[in-house]
């Protein structure tokens, strides 16, 4: 019987490992994106409102997400395509944001120093609830149909536990390194002292290079997402286009490949997120409001200044 279980258990870890796998450019962007919400707070408050948007992301994915997408594979599958492709456009949306940004065409500016902690843990869990809901729908549409509804469960709630432990992890340990580097540099050891030196130094280039590839990230998985899923719904032109890339890359070699349906998935996903602001603008000055695009009191770009 106990082998049986063990039997059952490393199925379910496999098929978790693997459908999460997928999911990867999701993962790094909730990992990139998080660090904002922390920024500006004291150090002693950083890791307890961590906590809260990890155990936020908790109860997103298992009081909304699972059941939510369980049921909709059960009586409604032919939903899933249109939720992905929302989250997809939420996706590009954010990224084309972040990209303007870069250029600096901020939408709004507000006071720094106004953290409203109960404000910014929501916005966080909300971000959180986009996020997670593609992590959990690729990691759900890459799982075997025959694997049945308990096997299914106990895998997405595997990828649940194994991604939040995953990314808040990585998240709480991007938000505390700089104090680390302080205690370190303030060690009797010349080595220690010098290391710690270096790793306070480097975190604002850390903290840009995170930004950057969770914002290319963004656009990669969000237009893969909308490209892949208006197929899915009868728009076959889109998936024609990156079967036309895969098929002329594919001499090249898998990796030549990738990287070209990686460009073209970015590349849409960033016309379709500068489509949506501009909508977003356009709705904003109709209707006599200016869209802040923040959560907390605070503009996403200054989050690692």
């Amino acid at each position: 019987m106990s082998v049986g279980l063990l039997a059952v258990v490393d199925d379910i870890l496999s098929a978790a490992v693997k459908a999460s796998s997928k999911a990867a450019g999701v993962v790094i962007d909730d990992a990139a994106v998080t660090p904002q919400y922390v920024h500006g707070l004291t150090p002693a408050r950083e890791l307890p409102v961590v906590g809260k948007i990890a155990l936020g992301s908790i109860a997103n994915k298992f009081i909304i997400i699972i059941p939510v997408a369980l049921a909709l594979t059960t009586w409604a599958p032919w939903v899933l395509p249109y939720l992905l492709i929302i989250g997809g456009t939420y996706l590009c949306f954010e990224g084309a944001e972040k990209v303007l940004e870069w250029f600096g065409l901020h939408h709004a500016h507000v006071d720094e120093g106004a953290r409203d902690e109960n404000k910014l843990v929501w916005g966080a869990i909300r971000t959180d609830l986009i996020l997670s809901t593609e992590i959990m729908l690729i990691s759900l549409s890459n799982l075997d149909p025959a694997m049945g509804f308990w096997m299914t469960l106990g895998a997405l709630a595997v990828i649940a536990l194994l991604m939040t432990g995953l990314v808040y992890g990585a998240v709480a340990l991007l938000v505390k390194i700089d104090d680390i580097g302080l205690r370190m540099a303030k060690d009797d050891t010349r080595r220690v002292r010098h290391l710690g030196t270096r790793i306070v130094l480097s975190m604002p280039a850390v903290f840009r290079v995170i930004s950057v590839v969770g914002t290319v990230a963004m656009l990669w998985v969000g237009g893969h997402l909308v490209l892949a899923n208006l197929g899915a719904v009868g728009l076959t032109l889109t998936t024609d286009l990156l079967h036309a890339v895969e098929h002329a890359l594919e001499p090249a070699g898998g990796l030549v490949v990738w990287l070209g349906d990686t460009l073209v998935s970015a590349i849409a996903g960033l016309i379709v997120g500068l489509v949506v602001v501009g909508v977003v603008l356009l709705l904003g000055k109709a209707f006599g409001r200016r869209p802040t695009f923040t959560e907390g009191g605070e503009t996403p770009a200054a989050a690692h200044h």
